[in-house]
Formats: structure tokens, C-alpha cells, sequence
């Protein structure tokens, strides 16, 4: 990532006729910082930076956010569910995972691959959903950004929105690859 000059700061502001208390407020930061940054009389902390940036970008309108990507309609199981349940509503669905959620919030995920992993098509189907899922799963509110969920899909297969305790929506791979192309 090419980190902007204190110019480049001050000149998309200027663009987005933005004044400095204006950015400060929206980046949560004090407007003498932002004084002192485009002065080149400080450097800033990388996460004060990015606070910035991104409130240059979102002011822009060019800061997608989880709920610019999600999904609102969540197709899920509960843990108490079969696991033939649980195939039947990816067969039909087209998913390869669903999240596993108790009173609307989640408490695991259950893949294609979990279920393979239960192994041989012998009674594993009439198996709970608990007993075949992964607790794994990770949350974000839909305020969060493009970098926080994609950082999240680094390491799980999908990242759920939580709003007031309950979820929002949920966010794939293939719903960022979608937006972004």
C-alpha cells in the first residue's frame, strides 16, 4: 500500500470541499491533527492514517462496506436440524455452507466438507447439525469495511453481519468477487 503525502491528504479533501473539521469529524480524529498532518509538522500513526483515508474515501463514496455486500436474505440451519436438512437446503440453494444459527444469531457454520468428513453415507444424514459444524465463524457489523470482511474471508469461509444481536447478513468470497468485478 502506497501511504498518501500530507499534499495528496490535502488536496482530495480540498476536492471533496471537505474542511478540515469536517474530515476530523468524520475520520474521529481532532481537527488540529489534521492541521499538523497536511502542515508536515507530523506524521501520523498508520491507523490514524487509515482512519483518514477512509473517511476520504467514504465521503468520495467509494468505501464499500458489509452492507454493500451482504446477503440479507440468510438461508440457515440450527443446530438441532439433520444434517439432511442441511444438504438438502445447499442442494437446493446452491451454497456449499451454511451458517448455523440459534435465535437468529450464529453459532457455527456446516459445510460440503464437514459433511464429507462425517464419512460414508450410512446414518450421518439423521445426525444433528451440532454434531457435524464448525463453531468457527466470524461477525461484523454492516458498518464494517471492504479490508475487514476480506480480512476476515482470509481465514473462514464466510463472515456474518450482526445488527442489534441479530444477524443482518452474510458475506462470501464469491460476493466480493462479484461486487469488485
Amino acid at each position: 500500500m502506497e501511504l498518501p503525502t500530507p499534499t495528496d491528504l490535502r488536496e482530495r479533501r480540498m476536492d471533496l470541499e471537505l474542511t478540515q473539521s469536517d474530515l476530523a469529524e468524520r475520520a474521529e480524529v481532532s481537527q488540529p491533527l489534521i492541521a499538523r498532518i497536511e502542515g508536515e509538522d507530523v506524521d501520523p500513526r498508520l491507523s490514524t492514517l487509515r482512519r483518514i483515508v477512509g473517511a476520504l474515501e467514504e465521503a468520495e463514496g467509494g468505501l464499500l462496506r458489509a452492507r454493500d455486500l451482504m446477503h440479507t436474505d440468510v438461508v440457515s440451519v440450527a443446530p438441532d436440524d439433520s444434517v439432511q436438512r442441511a444438504i438438502s437446503l445447499m442442494l437446493g440453494e446452491g451454497y456449499s455452507q451454511l451458517p448455523v444459527l440459534r435465535d437468529d444469531y450464529p453459532v457455527g457454520i456446516i459445510s460440503n466438507g464437514d459433511i464429507r468428513r462425517l464419512g460414508g453415507e450410512g446414518g450421518a444424514g439423521s445426525l444433528p447439525v451440532a454434531e457435524a459444524m464448525r463453531e468457527s465463524i466470524t461477525t461484523v457489523t454492516p458498518d464494517a469495511t471492504l479490508d475487514e470482511v476480506d480480512a476476515h474471508l482470509d481465514h473462514h469461509e464466510a463472515v456474518i453481519a450482526i445488527e442489534n444481536g441479530r444477524v443482518a447478513g452474510i458475506i462470501t468470497e464469491a460476493d466480493v468477487a462479484a461486487r469488485l468485478s
